[in-house]
């Protein structure tokens, strides 16, 4: 075994991938939810199905909730029973996309009664993580305009800039260790102008705001053809890269699963992130899916996920970097190029099914949960009730 493998497995034994309690749930397209047996019907049901994943992959200990859709009655009991499924929960995520009111915007409103609902909503937030134990909040703001005219870019930002204002001041007043995480996204639901509509947007703000914010880089949140690992890369250089949320898209914001369409890409991220040294779990950098498995059952596409997230990993940790270098500072363009490319037509999956191996783990995960019959008890036992979905 070489240093390099030896490294690489070291830094694999410490990744982690956070979970979306979303991605449990129905979903589906503009037009239709498609339903599932067995999905769950409740936070607490979600939480479990999650710990399948984890159970079988050893690399997801953590669960993202979503509020309102994850709302309880005690979340210090949901945080128990994540504990007593083997996980915890991460992230709080806010919602702003799901309210009459906020039809204008929320955080942008003209209207600033609205404007501190959207505020207020967000200390709502802080409460569930005080009560969870979770240490971020992450913002993704649907917020913008459909016409030229139809409100001032610059008001808009500027109203932006006061809400996130006061919504840091009371994370960060919370508890020391309290991070906002800032998503952007080139479109959708606005059409014409995006409140947030690109890295330098989100970087911005968060610049305003102080250390503990951070960028969230949602893979599915470009125009075509746009160099993702370009962005990754500055955003490390500047210490401002909060967190991933990993899918795939083809065409816009897919939310397919990870490695799906473009495995390079993936691969190509990761090798950013390595060379950074952000792979280390002292970076900061949260590792987490973002997918709404629309025909696929959800615990296997969350499963698929993963080790499509570790192999991409694993392709990247196996890069010669010091072959790279030499042949980057001597202007060898195929070389460089060559490097890269062994690496990532190496075939991981031995060595990730012997580390699950050496954690006690079945090698291959998707099959051990096939098998498990976990499945079928769900099934058999959720009936009745109100499913979890978008929206719930």
């Amino acid at each position: 075994m070489t240093d390099r493998t030896e490294a690489a497995r070291a830094a694999l034994r410490q990744q982690t991938i956070e979970l979306p309690s979303w991605a449990f749930g129905n979903s589906g397209t503009r037009f239709k939810v498609f339903a599932q047996p067995g999905v769950p019907r409740d936070p607490y049901e979600k939480i479990a199905d999650a710990a399948q994943v984890h159970r079988y992959t050893g690399v997801a200990p953590r669960v993202s909730l979503h509020i309102p859709w994850d709302l309880v009655d005690d979340y210090e009991d949901l945080a128990r029973h994540a504990a007593e499924q083997g996980v915890s929960i991460g992230m709080i995520n806010s919602n702003l996309f799901q309210d009459d009111d906020y039809k204008l915007g929320s955080l942008t409103h003209p209207d600033p009664v609205v404007r501190k609902k959207a505020v207020d909503h967000h200390l709502q937030c802080l409460e569930v993580m005080a009560a969870t134990g979770s240490r971020e909040l992450k913002l993704w703001l649907p917020d913008g305009i459909n016409y030229p005219g139809q409100d001032s870019l610059r008001a808009r930002q500027d109203r932006l800039a006061d809400s996130l204002a006061e919504v840091y001041a009371a994370l960060t007043a919370a508890h020391p260790e309290n991070r906002l995480v800032l998503e952007y996204k080139f479109f959708e639901p606005a059409f014409y102008a995006t409140d947030i509509p690109d890295w330098g947007t989100s970087l911005l703000h968060c610049l305003a705001l102080g250390d503990r914010a951070k960028v969230v880089l949602d893979t599915g949140h470009h125009a075509p053809g746009t160099n993702i690992e370009v962005i990754v890369m500055q955003l490390l250089r500047q210490g401002r890269l909060g967190a991933f949320d990993f899918n795939s898209r083809f065409y816009a914001d897919d939310d397919l699963m990870a490695g799906a369409a473009d495995p390079f890409q993936l691969f190509r991220i990761m090798h950013e992130i390595v060379q950074a040294g952000a792979l280390d779990p002292s970076s900061g950098v949260n590792f987490m899916l973002d997918q709404c498995h629309n025909v696929e059952a959800k615990i296997p596409g969350q499963i698929r996920s993963v080790m499509n997230v570790q192999e991409a990993t694993a392709k990247a940790l196996l890069v010669d970097a010091d072959a790279l270098g030499a042949a980057q500072v001597s202007g060898d363009v195929l070389a460089a190029n060559g490097v890269l490319m062994d690496a990532y037509s190496t075939d991981v999956r031995p060595l990730l099914a012997d580390l699950r191996t050496e954690q006690g783990l079945a090698p291959d995960p998707m099959a051990a949960f096939a098998a498990s019959g976990y499945t079928e008890t769900i099934v058999a036992e959720r009936v009745g009730g109100a499913q979890a979905g978008w929206g719930a």
